[in-house]
């Protein structure tokens, strides 16, 4: 693995918008920049250490990486309140640790053990974390968002002052379920952010041979929901700006907006994914030069004297510590028992002094 120096300089897009004077920003605190540069890194290390898991045999079935999209996990969670809720696809790995998860207990979940998060039956698509509103983790595409409907739906009728966040991927958005949602969620009012990672490509197919349409958030236009394009993705203090923004229409109007983030992911649709026949290497080099979140913003910092060369370097070898931690964690955990395989799927299993229903709930 490439061991670049931290400071290598990115060639940032000049932009009239300049996302630091946003309200939300610019009461950021120093401590406060540094720890939104921290989660990023602990990102990117974290995946790039499942990575090697991965191609060493430790991790089986699929690996969907957020490598090259830390800024919007990261923005979107910096700005949640304590009733704000949130709720994803499959790549997942970087909102559970933007909520707090711990790199331990997610490792231990892709490698299928006890220790998980999901006790090792979820694997790297089925993150959850109720005790900090995070509610996956799911694997069918756009299947999370009616869920997400269903949350807002809930603090509304409890009369909480809250929302979801429910993300998807550019690909979900044609499924008939998202426009279900969306509908409802226009229809009743409801508290909910559809926020749309676009990095591009639905699995391997470009958005431009996939979708119809100026734009993925204009759709919502069709629904008469408030809408907005995020050009600057890599930018998580634009990502912070225009979420905040949304989420203060959902608390105080209790209005669903649909944000498209435009990003870009470095691998392919997850590890197994060659990566190699649908967008040449040119393309996410140039990203990489260009837009890398991590860089664009260790730059910023670096340029007002918030961060420091060996302070980057101390992060840095941190975020790279705790990763491998967490893999020799996971190794040296135990595996799920036989007997675990009817836990966690019927309350009256897990509570048998309190059932009440009569049969078999398994059949052996």
């Amino acid at each position: 693995m490439s061991k670049k120096s931290p400071s290598k300089k990115a060639e940032v897009a000049v932009s009239d918008y300049d996302a630091r004077l946003a309200p939300i920003n610019v009461k950021l605190g120093q401590d406060e920049k540094i720890q939104l540069y921290r989660d990023m890194v602990r990102i990117r290390r974290f995946e790039e250490r499942c990575l090697r898991s991965y191609q060493q045999g430790k991790i089986g079935g699929f690996l969907h990486l957020y490598i090259g999209q830390e800024s919007i996990a990261v923005g979107c969670v910096s700005v949640m309140g304590d009733n704000d809720h949130i709720i994803t696809a499959y790549r997942d790995h970087g909102h559970g640790l933007a909520v707090g998860m711990g790199m331990n207990e997610m490792m231990a979940e892709n490698y299928g053990k006890y220790t998980g998060c999901s006790k090792g039956k979820g694997g790297s698509m089925h993150y959850f974390d109720p005790s900090r509103n995070f509610w996956g983790g799911h694997g069918i595409v756009g299947g999370q968002i009616p869920l997400g409907t269903g949350i807002a739906y809930a603090l509304k009728y409890k009369g909480i002052k809250g929302a979801c966040l429910a993300f998807m991927g550019d690909g979900a958005v044609n499924q008939g379920a998202v426009h279900e949602s969306y509908n409802l969620a226009a229809l009743w009012s409801l508290p909910v952010v559809f926020v749309i990672e676009n990095n591009g490509y639905s699995m391997g197919t470009s958005q431009a041979r996939s979708s119809a349409g100026p734009s993925l958030a204009e759709r919502a236009a069709g629904y008469d929901m408030n809408w907005e394009i995020l050009e600057n993705g890599h930018d998580v203090l634009e990502v912070r700006d225009k979420v905040s923004q949304a989420l203060k229409l959902a608390h105080e109007k209790s209005l669903p907006s649909v944000l498209e983030i435009r990003t870009y992911r470095y691998r392919g649709h997850s590890v197994a994914d060659p990566d190699t026949t649908y967008r040449d290497k040119q393309e996410i080099e140039e990203y990489k030069r260009t837009k890398d979140p991590l860089m664009v913003f260790q730059n910023a910092l670096l340029a007002e004297k918030t961060l420091t060369d060996d302070l980057v370097r101390k992060i840095d070898e941190e975020a790279r510590a705790e990763a491998e931690n967490s893999a020799q964690f996971a190794e040296a955990s135990p595996y799920p028992t036989v007997e675990d395989i009817k836990k966690d799927v019927y309350w009256e299993i897990d509570n048998p002094a309190d059932r009440k229903s009569q049969g078999a709930l398994f059949f052996d």
